[in-house]
């Protein structure tokens, strides 16, 4: 199996990224310490796996490896090959993502990626290879997902889950030292074989633009975790996925090459707390190749002139790894930047320990208004599916609501909670996520009428849609929507999950009494977040930049951080000057839509099962 790229010096002084380093101090006695005690925090968490286990990983790899190489000479000689080539024909099998970064959890899967000489096809590995693994008496949970964006046969190895997918090379044999970050390897390939590869030439990439793979190890071990318990580790829900993470790291460990784990997670804060988004995070300067392949360049390409929060890969082609990140998404990932600055001020102070890090803030006592999404399907696995399309779109829904201009923030939790059923004597499979909404009130008035109809219509048409369209739809599969207050999730989730830390509301709204037809709510004016313009700085990097036009007015609310005294702080500020990408001159946002609202009733119902068929429905915030 690849083995990770050694570590390089102590005390690197060579420039890795688009900018010269920060800070090439050494650590301290006090950050060893530091750095000690976090990881004696993590380690109850599971971010660790014990030596039994990793050797146990181990083994299961070799065993796949073994079986790609035979299998891939079953082929060859199936095809008539000489001798010659077969005993030379090679094949591998490469893992990517956490496992290949070394920063997998316990009982994560893995995911890893097959290469094929040029003889052996797609389908042979959808076939063939696919058959050989049933054959295998530890393997269970074997499918395939062969017309997925990129082509995947998933299963369970030993108890192990692990995703494998395939690249075929225009190359005679597959050599043992075989350097997947080669741009020539993609020469004369099909896209869903680029698209596999991709995960592994990232990852590699990443683990050779570090200056210290140990440090860089660790802290994403510990800001993963934080993520995770922050509810802002979801790629498809908005958020930022395992590999954006790595690369907001990697980029803290370029600007501070010699800190060790303590003072990278603190600096990691301090980065991207101060990031001007939409500039983007570049790990190096991307290279021009002439393989006219499409690669994330807003000079060219006027869609990438509005993503939001661009973390861009660092091998060809580059790509965008942030795409799905809203204005919502965007804010509150800034908004905890922020408290993760404060509370690691307070660590290097020692008047906080680790742990404060990783407490998981109460979603469901932070906003006084939610939406609740609920999917429910009569079987475990149309239920697996449904959930899936589900889970998707939600972020469709999301920049629906973040249009309405009462409504400040839209913020989905990653987290899915199974749902009660409708009818406890009939079998079905439910699953509901909750939507945290931040309201602004309107000009001249204490009343806001707040209609969602069309919002939350629109996002279920999709859905239903979308499902008809792959052939996925099946009777009895719903998504019901409903708007609840802080006081009444108690009739939805249970009491371990509402009774969690105490934090702030993010607003305070009084309900008044209307009739019916209507149903108003009273805004304290005082307590409404408005987000101002954003600020500018210099910027000295000589990249591409990006400018969101769409978000020119939004702003992460402000966290307050504690005044440091300079006596106290050992040399270190809260405030650095942080290399950016320059930006383009500012784009003009897009005219908003009209949407025409039809509300011809107030109670919720479920979508109709006949699109051709749909009756109007209205969802207000009463």
């Amino acid at each position: 199996m690849p083995l990770a790229a050694a570590t390089p010096g102590a005390l690197p002084q060579e420039r890795l990224g688009l900018s010269a380093a920060i800070s090439l101090a050494a650590p301290r006695d006090a950050d060893r310490e530091l750095t000690q005690r976090l990881i004696e925090t993590l380690q109850p968490f599971g971010v660790f796996e014990e030596e039994e286990e990793l050797q146990r990983r181990t083994l299961i790899l070799e065993k796949l490896n073994n079986l790609v190489k035979e299998w891939i000479r079953e082929i060859s000689q199936s095809k008539n090959l000489p001798q010659a080539v077969i005993e030379n024909v090679g094949g591998k099998l490469f893992t990517f993502g956490s496992y290949r970064l070394g920063v997998h959890t316990k009982g994560a899967d893995i995911d890893a990626l097959c290469v094929a000489p040029r003889h052996v096809d797609r389908s042979d590995f959808f076939t063939s290879f696919y058959e050989k693994l049933k054959l295998q008496e530890e393997v269970k949970d074997l499918r395939a997902v062969e017309e997925a964006f990129v082509p995947v046969i998933k299963l369970c190895f030993a108890g192990i889950e692990i995703d494998i997918l395939f690249a075929r090379l225009a190359l005679q044999n597959i050599p043992e030292d075989l350097d997947l970050r080669d741009d020539s390897l993609l020469k004369n390939l099909d896209i869903r074989c680029i698209r596999s590869l991709n995960g592994c030439r990232v990852t590699d990439e990443i683990l050779h633009l570090v200056p210290n793979i140990d440090n860089f190890r660790l802290t994403l071990r510990a800001i993963k975790l934080w993520a995770k318990c922050h509810n802002i580790y979801s790629n498809i829900l908005g958020f930022l996925g395992g590999v954006s993470w790595a690369m907001l790291v990697a980029r803290t460990c370029q600007l501070y090459p010699n800190a060790v784990a303590s003072t990278l997670v603190r600096k990691f804060f301090l980065v991207f707390s101060e990031w001007e988004w939409p500039n983007p995070v570049l790990l190096k300067e991307p290279e021009e190749r002439t393989l006219n392949l499409p690669v994330w360049d807003p000079r060219v390409n006027p869609s990438d002139r509005y993503h939001l929060m661009p973390i861009i890969t660092p091998a060809y082609p580059q790509q965008n790894s942030t795409y799905n990140v809203s204005v919502s998404t965007r804010m509150v990932m800034i908004e905890e930047f922020k408290q993760g600055l404060a509370i690691t001020h307070e660590i290097l102070l020692n008047k906080a320990e680790w742990s404060k890090l990783f407490e998981a803030p109460s979603f469901f006592k932070k906003y006084k208004h939610y939406i609740v999404l609920l999917a429910s399907a009569p079987t475990e696995k149309q239920h697996l599916e449904w959930v899936g399309l589900v889970e998707s779109k939600i972020r469709i829904l999301v920049g629906s609501l973040e249009k309405n201009e009462f409504i400040t923030l839209a913020h989905v939790n990653p987290q899915s909670f199974p749902a009660p059923k409708e009818n406890p004597d009939k079998e079905e499979f439910s699953t509901m996520w909750v939507i945290g909404l931040v309201l602004k009130k309107p000009e001249n008035s204490e009343i806001l009428n707040l209609d969602l109809t069309y919002d939350i219509q629109s996002f279920t048409d999709t859905v239903y849609r979308q499902a008809i369209h792959s052939k996925m739809f099946e009777v009895d599969m719903k998504i019901a929507a409903m708007h609840l207050r802080k006081k009444e999730l108690h009739q939805l989730l249970p009491d371990h999950v509402l009774q969690k830390k105490e934090t702030h509301s993010a607003e305070d709204v009084r309900l008044t009494a209307v009739d019916d037809s209507s149903l108003c709510l009273s805004v304290d004016s005082e307590n409404i977040l408005v987000p101002s313009p954003p600020g500018t700085q210099d910027r000295h990097s000589p990249a591409l930049a990006v400018v969101a036009a769409s978000v020119t007015n939004m702003q992460a609310p402000e966290v307050s951080l504690q005044q440091m005294n300079p006596s106290e702080s050992s040399g270190v500020a809260l405030s650095e000057s942080i290399p950016q990408t320059p930006s383009q001159p500012t784009i003009s946002p897009p005219p908003k839509p009209t949407v025409t609202r039809v509300v011809p009733s107030t109670h919720l119902v479920n979508h109709p099962l006949d699109l051709q068929e749909m009756q109007q429905q209205t969802y207000l915030i009463p």
